[in-house]
């Protein structure tokens, strides 16, 4: 099985998709990390040089070649659901957890982290309700479950999301 976690930036899709990938015994893919790797720079850096456009093109390559992997865990990028092609590639490859977070509780989690290039702006709060309501509709559209992220632990988010799973096994036609 290969489980994707979409969301918007601090959602948590890192931290319980590396939790998730080890109590499923699979690898974990952070398709951030791995556009970096693939880059040679940080995605602030390609960002600030080359330009969201081309930016996304890069990750949609890098998903497209993810999503056909074997079994795993991948955490995408939180703006991953923009290009349809993208939400193709999940939705038709993969089981897709919306992790569902509000602005609010981002700007908690998010209020001093320097390495998220599209909340290096003056109002993050702002920015913040502006991708949700730009996403969020895209976000379900593209998952097959969503979990709201809120208070519970990271533990029990996973336990969650892994008895979710085995209750819809079936929910991704590709298999």
């Amino acid at each position: 099985m290969q489980v994707a976690l979409i969301g918007l930036p601090g959602s948590g899709k890192s931290t319980i998709g590396r939790q998730l990938s080890r109590r499923l015994q699979v690898p974990f893919w952070d398709s951030d990390h791995v556009i970096e790797e693939r880059l040679g720079c940080s995605i602030r850096e390609y960002f600030e040089r080359e330009g969201e456009q081309a930016f996304r093109q890069v990750e949609s390559q890098i998903l497209d070649e993810l999503t056909q992997g074997p079994d795993g865990v991948l955490s995408t990028g939180g703006g991953a659901v923009l290009l349809a092609e993208n939400r193709d590639f999940l939705r038709q490859r993969t089981r897709v957890v919306y992790l569902n977070s509000t602005p609010d509780d981002l700007i908690r989690r998010l209020r001093h982290d320097r390495n998220r290039p599209l909340l290096q702006v003056a109002d993050p709060m702002a920015k913040l309700r502006d991708l949700f309501a730009q996403r969020h509709p895209l976000y379900l559209e593209t998952a097959h479950l969503v979990v709201d992220t809120g208070r519970p632990s990271v533990s029990r988010l996973v336990q969650l999301i892994l008895s979710e799973l085995e209750l819809k096994p079936d929910v991704v036609s590709g298999g």
